[in-house]
């Protein structure tokens, strides 16, 4: 006859010895002190700082041509001359009339990582330009021609002198262009452009300030 009460202290001692090795392995392999274990809740927080992506899309504007004045300059141009061992005085003149056009701007493949701020979470930005320069001044071949031309009798025809004059011309078109305040346009139309193209990229908060020249 089975002894009962000897059957049941064994299986008590199975079962013990069993829960003790499970809770000792767990306790090995497991961190208790860990939230997920302990019940507290945990919180993630991400943290998004200024990337290129914002850097390259206002790079990729290259060349910011953002103001374009047309102007015209009429110069008189002389070569004088000295003949007869300085006696005589000749001189080999022209008039141009010149027209043309001069651009400015802002080089943006300048721009660099520092110069942009961002804050995602605010959905803000921060923007400093390089400083506007002169693009360009190119004479209009159409409207500029040389209005009349003079040589003296004693001078010698200048082959060089309408060349000299038209590179002058260019030199005082930029030189009016600047008189006339084209920096200062080429900053602010280049300002409210980069400004139109962060508000198109998601930014509600946008500032963006020139450096000057």
């Amino acid at each position: 006859m089975v002894d009962r009460k000897r059957v049941g202290w064994g299986l008590g001692a199975v079962v013990v010895l069993a829960l003790g090795v499970g809770i000792g392995a767990a306790s090995r392999g497991l961190d208790l002190s860990s939230p997920l274990l302990s019940g507290r809740a945990t919180r993630s927080v991400t943290v998004i700082r200024a990337t290129p992506n914002v850097v390259t899309a206002i790079r990729d504007l290259s060349r910011l041509e953002s103001a374009e004045y047309h102007l015209e300059r009429v110069l008189d141009v002389k070569d004088q001359q000295s003949r007869a061992f300085g006696l005589i005085e000749a001189e080999d003149a022209l008039l141009l009339v010149a027209a043309g056009d001069v651009v400015a701007g802002v080089d943006l493949s300048k721009l660099n990582e520092r110069d942009v701020r961002v804050d995602h979470q605010a959905r803000s930005v921060r923007v400093s330009l390089p400083p506007p320069t002169l693009f360009s001044a190119r004479l209009d071949g159409d409207r500029t021609y040389v209005h009349s031309r003079k040589t003296d009798l004693l001078a010698a025809h200048n082959t060089r002198l309408e060349g000299d004059a038209r590179a002058r011309a260019e030199k005082e078109l930029s030189a009016a262009a600047l008189e006339a305040g084209i920096l200062d346009k080429a900053s602010k139309n280049a300002r409210r452009t980069v400004e139109d193209l962060l508000r198109a990229l998601g930014f509600t908060t946008v500032e963006v300030d020139v450096r000057s020249a």
